[in-house]
């Protein structure tokens, strides 16, 4: 038996105010002070948002994290006890406690960890007890109740809008397409589902249907071989292309044909295996089995996928896909390194990155763990004559949750309806030494991601393994609020 977490304000909130310990009058009535009620609503509201938060992933959280009732109560203790020892509110404490310890031990990924800090500020900040007027919230409606006492909060939360605008959140009015679309899409995978045992009991009879099937795959395993170029001759580019200390681009090269050579491999034999299981030259094993029903449902296959890049696409925009990224490394062998990298056509771009700050650091003698990246618009053509000597071009970015304006170069808001926007620029991306007085302009550090789903494994450095770099862009607004929309680059 489960208790998962009601859907809504209205169910949440109350349900917060009947369990233990808040439902218990003596505990309740234990503390006199006014910031007690206050910060209890407050803390109450703030468990509400981060559970309702998972609905607009990955907007909400990277990672969809099981906050449970039991965060809930712990704080509430924690704070009764810090308001009854102390005279004064201790913020720093509490804010601790609920955001790192109790909150915070669940969150493994280090850019929800910013994400829940950020939020919890909204509801442990002197504003929540000392302003009357203060909003929980960017809508009007959602306030602290006026009156103290268990009957009156219940009856200020009955009062409360009965559906929530994304805005209660942090999140743009675009985050109610996101959510509809993360709660349709368990439906249309169980279709695919469907589709996969309707077409596994089909065969081994005489029937037309298996035939069909068969007929089916191989026509699409004939469609992606003949598209597919051969494997890269690595010893070639070598020779054109050899280890140099002053240029990691060159290594960058190579390092990349290996790992498309090792899909390529995987890609190019399985679709020989598969074509000639189906002839009965050779036994049809599970995984081969296995992809041709992705084939049949337009899926990547599994053992494609445990050898690729990240992708969320069909297997007829992933087959594309490949091929123009291997169209991209061929046209660099042969034509050398290019003005402007297509950064979404890397295997790994982290060692794009980091061959970047290479260069840099070994140009100018300075240690690599110094440096930082600046991001600036390319808007004057006639620059992109030339390879830049101390930074890189790149294009093919992709923006959620905000847009990048070409004329200001600062962040305005998505546009209604429009979920990604392409970055309407060539990115010029610059090492910068970095100081300890910071930047002299209010900036967003935007993550970017390989792809839009942004979970991946966690890594050692505390960051998911589709996670790249972080960009700081230039906004005329806190970079809270950048935060708490889920803004980031892909």
């Amino acid at each position: 038996m489960t208790n998962e977490p009601p859907k809504g304000l209205k169910a949440n909130l109350p349900k917060s105010y009947l369990s233990d310990p808040v439902s218990d009058e003596l505990f309740y009535k234990s503390c006199t002070k006014p910031a007690w009620e206050r910060l209890l609503f407050a803390l109450c509201f703030f468990h509400y948002l981060v559970q309702e938060r998972r609905n607009f992933s990955p907007l909400g959280w990277n990672i969809p994290y099981e906050f449970n009732e039991s965060d809930l109560q712990i704080s509430v203790r924690q704070l009764l006890m810090s308001l009854t020892e102390y005279e004064t509110v201790p913020y720093e404490a509490i804010n601790y406690l609920t955001g790192e310890c109790n909150y915070g031990g669940r969150v493994t990924d280090d850019w929800d960890r910013r994400t829940l800090r950020n939020l919890l500020s909204q509801f442990y900040n002197p504003l929540v007890v000392t302003d009357d007027a203060f909003k929980l919230s960017n809508c009007a409606e959602y306030g602290i109740p006026p009156m103290s006492g268990h009957v009156n909060v219940l009856k200020h939360i009955k009062d409360l809008p009965l559906l929530q605008s994304p805005q209660v959140f942090g999140i743009h009015e675009n985050g109610d397409i996101t959510r509809q679309l993360a709660e349709t899409r368990p439906f249309f995978d169980s279709i695919l589902k469907t589709q996969e045992k309707a077409i596994g009991s089909g065969g081994g009879g005489g029937g037309g249907v298996a035939k069909t099937s068969d007929e089916l795959v191989t026509e699409v395993a004939n469609d992606i071989q003949r598209k597919m170029p051969q494997p890269f001759a690595v010893d070639t580019v070598l020779e054109k292309f050899p280890v140099n200390y002053r240029e990691s681009m060159s290594t960058v090269l190579v390092q990349e044909m290996i790992r498309y050579n090792r899909l390529l491999n995987v890609v190019l034999a399985s679709l020989a295996n598969v074509r000639k299981a189906i002839k009965g030259s050779v036994l049809m094993s599970a995984e081969l089995e296995g992809t041709a029903k992705c084939m049949l449902i337009s899926k990547v296959p599994t053992s494609w996928a445990a050898k690729s890049y990240p992708s969320l696409k069909p297997l007829g925009g992933y087959v594309n896909d490949l091929i123009t990224r291997l169209r991209f490394l061929q046209m660099w062998f042969e034509e050398g390194a290019p003005v402007v990298f297509w950064l979404s056509g890397f295997y790994f771009t982290q060692s794009f990155i980091t061959a970047m700050l290479q260069n840099f650091a070994r140009r100018y003698t300075v240690p690599i763990d110094e440096l930082g990246l600046d991001f600036e618009l390319v808007l004057d053509p006639s620059v992109l004559d030339h390879r830049p000597s101390d930074s890189v071009f790149v294009n093919g970015i992709f923006m959620e949750g905000a847009l990048i304006d070409s004329e200001t170069e600062l962040l305005p808001e998505s546009h209604p309806k429009v979920l990604f926007s392409s970055i309407p620029a060539t990115v010029n991306i610059t090492p910068k030494v970095q100081r300890a007085d910071g930047i002299s302009y209010e900036a967003y550090r935007c993550p970017m991601y390989k792809t839009s789903a942004r979970r991946g494994v966690l890594s050692t450095t505390e960051h998911s393994t589709n996670y790249v770099i972080a960009l700081r862009l230039p906004s005329t607004v806190p970079e809270k609020h950048w935060v708490l929309r889920g803004s980031h680059t892909c």
